[in-house]
């Protein structure tokens, strides 16, 4: 991507190379270091080439922002300026060049060859064989995996906690304590490269980003990354969501890689890690709703449900009948007929007495009284509130149980589609009036609206997005627009005036944004509006 206020010095760049023989393309380029930021987490560049001085935003200032987001990112920095100081800014950024105008295309031509090398390596590293055994071999011992997958199964003796961390070597000091579950869509795994391989090039990337602040474990179980994390207090659950998020984006532009990210319900205590495990597993389940590559937080998305370990299956829940709930809540109506028709043909007793039939539905019955309240579910919506559902069903013959069952799940399903509507759209709604009441507010951002929700900025955007049908920041713009061109044309007001009263700090970029948006300056607009 380049970056540069004079679009002559990018059409020259752009034209001058032959950026396909050097194994490149230009994704795009930017006019300014604020709308470059914006592009760069569209498109997510390996290479960004910048001038220095820029409105709104300097060349520096971006590559200092692009290198905190995005840290594998190649910076070059160009300028017409030969001054110590910024060639030193330059090397502490870790840019890779700092090129002087005019540009020699030979030597920058040079410059791409160099750093198409060193991505080359990188990408090379973390697919080796080799590498990838070799460091799961040295990085994870087997006497902790095995401790870890104990933790989370609920198999490890509390008695003998402390005795076995001391002698595995394991510090889990808490506080608090959060499981977070990698599952890798390897149906979206690009082919000829071992699902495996790219399965631990994520678990390093992971790793290095994590291990030490969060003070994470990570470790491997039924083909997923688990990883175990350590926090200071229940809310930073927030900030490890919204990480994650992040994390599951770079895993998808490093490694090729569709990484759901499910995160549990912190637990105080190390022996509640089997809680916080099977939450994240239920969060990973809900990627069918909410899209998979991205972090989903159990206790954002089911708050209810999440009271329960596991609020699909229960102690007495056979497998066959929790296959049946499950597509309650994740699949559509033809799959849950189906599961339905799959578990009356292999559990319905065939020839029965009497009382083993009855038996039967009054075992089916109670497994689905138990969902209800399991997923907090009045059972009077489902059934009529003097009407005794035992009575009623045992005496329907087998084929109408089926079509009874099939009834009373698709009910089910509805009302708990509709829960979830409900949470969804009582959270934008109420992002949508604080957005209208504090536009002019200079400092509003996702983070700080997710602050005021508490709620992850993850989440937050998804939901913001299906709902709306617009990003946040783009929802944001179109008011602050909306209200700019109503004190434009009704109050008579100043630009400078109007660029404050509805958030933009800086006059300049607030023309610059309604320039982008209506395709003339806030003078020659009015001007148009009023002849």
């Amino acid at each position: 991507m380049l970056v540069d206020d004079e679009e002559n010095v990018i059409q020259v760049i752009i034209n001058k190379i032959d950026w396909e023989s050097l194994g490149f393309s230009v994704q795009g380029y930017a006019h300014n270091g604020l709308e470059a930021l914006e592009m760069a987490e569209e498109s997510q560049p390996d290479v960004v080439m910048t001038d220095i001085k820029m409105p709104y935003m300097d060349g520096l200032e971006l590559a200092r922002r692009l290198k905190q987001q995005y840290p594998t990112i190649k910076i070059i920095i160009f300028s017409g300026f030969d001054e110590f100081e910024y060639a030193k800014e330059a090397i502490r950024l870790e840019a890779e060049e700092y090129i002087l105008k005019p540009i020699d295309s030979t030597e920058l031509s040079e410059v791409f060859k160099r750093i198409k090398t060193s991505l080359d390596k990188e990408f090379n590293e973390k697919q080796n064989i080799n590498m990838l055994k070799k460091y799961y071999q040295e990085s994870l011992p087997i006497l902790q995996e095995n401790f870890y997958t104990a933790l989370i199964e609920g198999r490890e003796d509390e008695e003998t906690l402390s005795r076995d961390m001391m002698d595995y070597q394991v510090s889990l000091d808490g506080p608090f304590y959060d499981v977070v579950l990698l599952h890798n869509s390897t149906s979206l795994a690009p082919e000829g490269i071992n699902p495996l391989l790219i399965t631990m090039s994520v678990r390093k990337l992971w790793e290095e980003h994590m291990r030490e602040k969060w003070e994470a474990k990570f470790f491997s179980y039924l083909g997923n990354v688990v990883i175990i994390v350590q926090m200071k207090s229940e809310s930073d659950v927030r900030e490890l969501t919204d990480e994650c998020q992040v994390l599951c984006r770079l895993s998808k532009h490093i490694s090729k890689a569709t990484i759901t990210a499910g995160v549990g319900k912190p637990v105080s205590n190390i022996m509640g890690l089997p809680k916080s495990y099977s939450g994240a597993r239920e969060a990973i389940s809900y990627r069918v709703i909410y899209g998979r590559g991205q972090a989903i937080n159990i206790a954002e998305i089911a708050p209810e449900g999440n009271k329960n370990s596991d609020s699909i299956k229960t102690e007495s829940t056979d497998e066959k009948l929790y296959a049946v709930f499950k597509a309650i809540k994740m699949d559509s109506e033809e799959n849950l007929d189906a599961e339905i028709d799959k578990y009356m043909a292999e559990e319905a007793p065939v020839n029965p007495s009497i009382q083993d039939y009855r038996f039967f539905v009054m075992d089916l019955v109670t497994e689905i009284y138990r969902f209800m309240k399991s997923n907090h579910i009045d059972a009077s919506s489902i059934f009529d509130k003097d009407a005794d559902p035992y009575d009623k069903v045992q005496h329907l013959e087998l084929f109408e149980l089926t079509g009874w069952f099939k009834k009373t799940t698709h009910e089910i399903r509805e009302v708990l589609r509709a829960n979830r509507t409900d949470t969804t759209k009582g959270f934008v709604s109420k992002a949508i009036d604080y957005v209208r009441e504090n536009y002019g507010n200079k400092d509003l951002t996702v983070e700080s609206i997710c602050s005021y929700l508490v709620i992850s900025s993850a989440y937050f955007s998804t939901v913001f997005k299906k709902e709306t049908g617009k990003t946040f920041i783009n929802y944001l713009t179109d008011i602050r627009m909306e209200k700019a061109v109503r004190m434009l044309l009704e109050d008579n007001e100043k630009t400078y005036v109007i660029a404050e009263a509805v958030g933009y700090s800086d006059p300049n970029y607030f023309s610059y944004v309604f320039k982008k948006k209506f395709g003339v300056s806030p003078s020659r607009y009015k001007t148009q509006q009023n002849g």
